[in-house]
């Protein structure tokens, strides 16, 4: 089979799609079958993610442009593709070969007020690429659900395939290592991490609330060993205002660090440094820090809502996301307590190991025979 991969917007952002892209194409080398693979990628694109093996088309259409339905489909012609693979789920609705579309999370729905009107115009396409597709692939239980519900789905055509951590993420011995990272962000020994955009659904103020919280229950003035900080590692997205108002408000400037976006190599060492990740999102259509902080061996406090309980299975304390006192208590409780964050440690080591980019591609590829009618 030949098989389109659509990495255009890959050139544009470096997490999110861009990650699952790599990763995917990566993966799939090692399952090659005879199968042929096209990477569409952006004319301007500074490097090719196309690996050994992989075709790489340059592409003149940017994603999202309001001429791609029309000028895509002729790009694509002369490729001569059994299939499409749309990892940024809006296919190409004229088209000659077969289209399965990766649906990551329905937030443009849930929340379409913090959409800019382009962005509106062009995720509106979502019911009709849903229906255009031969097949979807969720990446989690509850993005199905909200297929389903939101979108009216066909489940017979929706595959739940999860994402993964890279093998980046793991446990680092290297004290010297991690020190030095440690004194290049300033960190205190006792932390609490939050990976993320600086968005509302991220609910960082009900986290910064607990903080301000849980200093009003120890009184303590100041931090330290008895009252951990927050570090925030993650860049501005939209409507992040509410969030350092909060921290101003509630007076927790000395507890709150903004790190801002780190790069992949930092972020392995912050997660093996962090007493706990935290993750308090409203909505999450996976919640891939989740994994990542597991895979490292550290501790888990997430929100119980939307795919992130699914991803963390028994191996994370579970809050109310709106529940100030509750995220209050676990942080307190994970902090205090060094055999509940090793018993934590341990569990997350082994459900991180349930997820496998190897096996992410392995099922994807099943979905792309079974779209063409092929043995798997």
């Amino acid at each position: 089979m030949r098989v389109g991969i659509d990495a255009r917007l890959a050139h544009y952002q470096q997490a999110g799609i861009s990650t699952y892209v790599r990763c995917l194409i990566r993966a799939l080398v090692g399952l090659q079958q005879g199968d042929q693979y096209v990477v569409l990628e952006a004319r301007k694109a500074a490097s090719s993610f196309a690996a050994e093996g992989f075709e790489a088309a340059r592409a003149w259409t940017p994603c999202h442009s309001r001429l791609e339905q029309l000028t895509l489909p002729v790009e694509l012609a002369p490729l001569k593709l059994d299939l499409l693979h749309s990892p940024d789920f809006i296919p190409p609705f004229y088209r000659r070969c077969k289209s399965v579309i990766t649906v990551h999370d329905l937030a443009f729905l849930r929340y379409p007020h913090l959409l800019t009107a382009d962005s509106r115009a062009y995720y509106h396409q979502i019911s009709r690429a849903v229906r255009s597709a031969d097949a979807i692939i969720a990446v989690s239980k509850a993005t199905k659900n909200d297929l389903v519900e939101q979108l009216d789905a066909s489940e017979e055509k929706i595959s739940v395939i999860p994402e993964a951590s890279e093998a980046v993420f793991q446990p680092i011995s290297d004290r010297r290592l991690l020190e030095g990272i440690r004194q290049r962000y300033r960190l205190p020994e006792n932390f609490v991490l939050f990976v993320g955009t600086i968005e509302p659904r991220k609910n960082l103020c009900t986290l910064i609330e607990a903080f301000a919280a849980l200093r009003g229950e120890r009184g303590a003035s100041r931090p330290g060993a008895y009252l951990p900080e927050l570090v925030i590692a993650g860049e501005k997205g939209w409507l992040y205002d509410d969030v350092f108002s909060t921290v101003e408000a509630v007076g927790v400037d000395d507890l709150v660090r903004f790190i801002g976006r780190v790069t992949q190599e930092d972020l392995v060492g912050l997660y093996n440094l962090a007493t706990a990740l935290a993750m308090p999102s409203l909505y999450e259509g996976f919640g891939l820090p989740v994994l990542e902080a597991m895979a490292c061996g550290t501790p888990v406090v997430a929100a119980d809502a939307a795919s992130l309980p699914e991803v963390a299975g028994a191996a994370a304390l579970l809050v109310d996301p709106l529940d100030v006192p509750g995220w209050a208590s676990a942080i307190s409780r994970i902090s205090d307590d060094r055999c509940l964050r090793e018993d934590l440690g341990r569990r997350g080591l082994r459900r991180a190991r349930d997820f496998s980019w190897q096996r992410t591609a392995a099922e994807t590829r099943g979905v792309y025979a079974r779209v063409l009618g092929e043995a798997t």
